[in-house]
């Protein structure tokens, strides 16, 4: 793979209270849920990653963070570190479950550039239309990596590679999941990890946007300095196995707009029948994976199973998202995406959309196959959960001036 290598981590001062300053990634809070975290205490991190205010809250962010910094709020390492994340949580199917990674620095490639010997970063999806000023006007302003990439190794032995604790630096519970994070400083497990890391390559699972936000950013602090040796070669990355065992993936449903309900339904006809399906719950979900069939929800209530006509996806990748662009091509249907069932069948209910298609996770041989291959998945395809935190690590890069 790329380099991966240890940094001198932000964190906050031993003793703090975590649940109180730790904050959701930057991209699921809406304002009440930023407005709620900033009331919670005056020293969480969403005044620094969600910065309130006018053209000049970037730089409000940044004096934020110096005079934490300043008052011993945050702290520096006094030597690089790798950190072990681990999450402790039960499944949706009422298994106890811990993923466990390693934050550090990844290094930023272009990627659409050809695999070398030593192995390269691969996307793993084709991403959606984002603005990504914000992320990186704060990063410009910060000269910081807040929020973490997901990455999955695909080289053998980085769980194992974790298993032993490293230093205890703090812990709180989420939405019944224990975030656990640990310091690792001796030079020896250091270099151990790193050489597992260095056998394969890495496929981005979730934070597309903020890996292609480094790249922007290294290549300004490339034009600004003329060196590409810099910290900005590299941004903060949660990095784990590619294996079943250290994934938990939801589906990201679908709703769609900009048709009418009888023309999606021909639509979906030609590629699809149309049965009746009971009422959606969570077993209806398993159930999905069980018997290979989707389930169409309409505004009335209605739920319908969509079962795969023989021969409709011959050449068609085996994934619900490529099912149903195959399906729609050429129709004047506009997807949106939904994570949860619950948010789902409100979300359709509510009649803002034509319908709704609940979809299956996407399956651990299609995301291997997908990294192997070099494909890319349609957007939304996966959703990884839990979600990592912002604010137990905060890496410093090279600052532009």
């Amino acid at each position: 793979m790329p380099g991966f290598r240890p940094f001198r981590a932000i964190r906050y001062a031993a003793g703090t209270d975590l649940d109180a300053v730790i904050a959701p990634p930057y991209d699921v809070l809406s304002d009440a849920d930023t407005d709620a975290l900033a009331a919670r205490d005056p020293h969480n991190i969403v005044a620094i990653d969600v910065p309130r205010g006018g053209a000049d809250r970037y730089d409000v962010a940044a004096r934020t963070m110096g005079d934490w910094l300043a008052a011993g709020v945050l702290q520096a390492d006094p030597e690089p570190s790798y950190t072990i994340y681990r999450m402790r949580f039960t499944d949706a199917t009422g298994n106890p479950r811990t993923i466990v990674g390693v934050l550090g620095g990844l290094e930023v490639v272009d990627l659409d550039a050809a695999p070398g010997p030593e192995g390269t970063v691969l996307p793993h999806e084709r991403t959606t239309a984002k603005a990504v000023t914000d992320r990186l006007d704060l990063t410009r302003a910060t000269a910081t990596n807040l929020s973490p990439v997901w990455g999955l190794s695909l080289a053998p032995g980085l769980t194992e590679a974790l298993e032993e604790p490293g230093e205890f630096l703090g812990s709180l519970v989420v939405d019944g999941v224990d975030h656990i994070v640990e310091r690792v400083t001796d030079p020896a497990r250091i270099a151990a990890i790193t050489a597992v890391l260095a056998a394969d390559d890495v496929l981005i699972a979730d934070g597309h946007h903020r890996y292609s936000i480094s790249r922007s950013y290294r290549d300004e602090v490339r034009a600004a300095s003329g060196r590409d040796d810099t910290e900005a070669e590299y941004t903060l990355t949660f990095v784990n196995e590619l294996v079943a065992d250290q994934l938990s993936i939801e589906a990201i449903h679908r709703v769609y707009t900009g048709i009418t309900p009888a023309d999606l339904r021909a639509a979906l006809a030609g590629s699809f029948a149309i049965e009746p399906a009971p009422t959606p719950t969570p077993e209806l979900l398993a159930s999905m994976v069980e018997q290979g069939r989707l389930v169409l929800l309409t505004p009335e209530g209605g739920a319908e199973w969509l079962v795969p006509l023989a021969g409709a996806f011959d050449g068609v990748r085996d994934l619900d998202g490529a099912y149903l662009e195959h399906a729609l091509a050429g129709t004047t249907a506009e997807v949106g995406y939904q994570h949860g069932l619950a948010e789902m069948l409100q979300l359709v209910g509510s009649g803002t959309v034509t319908a709704g298609i609940l979809i299956r996770p996407t399956s651990l041989a299609e995301i291997q196959r997908t990294a192997r291959e070099g494909l890319l998945m349609p957007p939304k395809s996966t959703f990884f959960t839990p979600k990592l935190r912002t604010g137990l690590v905060i890496r410093p890069t090279t600052g532009l001036s």
